[in-house]
């Protein structure tokens, strides 16, 4: 079986939990090595009453504080972050095949210090590459040209010659064809009335379908019809210009399905597509651990292709 690194995410949420929850199904699946402190493990095990199994893998980290459920704290940021790096390190150096991560809190992060505001900026910088986010299911898979930045910024992204290597660097590593990239604007511009970034989406389009050699890249669609019936019965994988253009439609209609793929990286990492949920947080509430075997089951899948 594969080994697999998992990232505990922020100890505050619920990203323990589902590891706690899920370790007999997951064990069934590959070799699960969890990256956390022991003694915080031991906090988290007592205050949600769940015994740890006896073969929870440990990869002991350091760390030195007391759990405040569902609240942000620089010392819980700074845990999920070793952890993660932890994480990076051991299939960087293949120690294992492939990592999962369960959910950061971004502002923990930057109280801690941190300089990225998420698992992919820095896995960007770590690598030197330009990793790209792809989020979904067997379904749909939605890949977002840009990511965590203000709304008012991403036209300014948008350039030939960079979207042009952003579908390049993602059809070679996917080899999905038949993928529908999301114009800008309503209605696609309607040409230029609406605005002008369409013209350039559609150059780029046309000069990677000419390096790849055929046309795999359609578009640019009109994104408000971009998620109808009608439209996902001739898609499954989508480019979205920004993170709620096409986050919104994909996780209205796969929430719990979906999972995160970091993309154009040396290693395989996937994660769990939600948050830290905090409002359910070692509480009576059971988190659902969908997204999370789900992200385990494509990791393995991705590792085996690699072998």
């Amino acid at each position: 079986m594969k080994n697999i690194a998992i990232s505990i995410g922020d100890i505050n949420g619920i990203g323990v939990q589902i590891a706690l929850i899920s370790h007999e199904k997951i064990k069934k699946l590959c070799n699960p090595i969890y990256i956390i402190n022991q003694t915080i493990l031991n906090q988290a095990s007592k205050l949600l009453n769940i015994k740890i199994p006896n073969d929870f893998n440990i990869y002991n980290i350091d760390a030195e504080f007391s759990i405040t459920p569902s609240t942000i704290t620089k010392e819980s940021g700074k845990h999920s972050y070793d952890s993660f790096k932890t994480a990076v390190d051991l299939a960087k150096e293949k120690k294992v095949d492939a990592l999962t991560t369960l959910p950061i809190h971004k502002k923990a992060w930057e109280l801690a210090g941190i300089k990225y505001v998420g698992h992919t900026d820095m896995l960007r910088d770590y690598f030197k590459k330009e990793a790209i986010m792809m989020l979904g299911c067997d379904k749909m898979y939605v890949a977002l040209y840009t990511e965590h930045i203000p709304l008012h910024k991403v036209p300014d992204q948008i350039e030939k010659k960079r979207l042009t290597q952003f579908m390049l660097d993602f059809y070679n590593s996917t080899q999905y064809e038949n993928i529908a990239v999301l114009g800008l604007n309503p209605h696609a511009g309607d040409d230029g009335v609406l605005g002008d970034e369409e013209r350039v989406i559609n150059a780029a389009i046309k000069e990677a379908n000419s390096q790849i050699g055929k046309e795999i890249f359609i578009g640019s669609i009109v994104p408000d019809i971009a998620f109808t019936p009608y439209n996902r019965e001739r898609f499954k994988v989508y480019i979205a210009m920004y993170h709620d253009q096409g986050l919104a439609a994909l996780k209205a209609l796969y929430f719990d399905e979906g999972i995160n793929v970091s993309l154009n990286l040396p290693i395989i990492r996937t994660s769990v597509d939600h948050g830290t949920a905090f409002d359910i947080a070692y509480s009576n509430t059971s988190p659902s651990n969908t997204s999370y075997i789900n992200a385990i089951k494509t990791a393995i899948r991705l590792a085996d292709e690699q072998s």
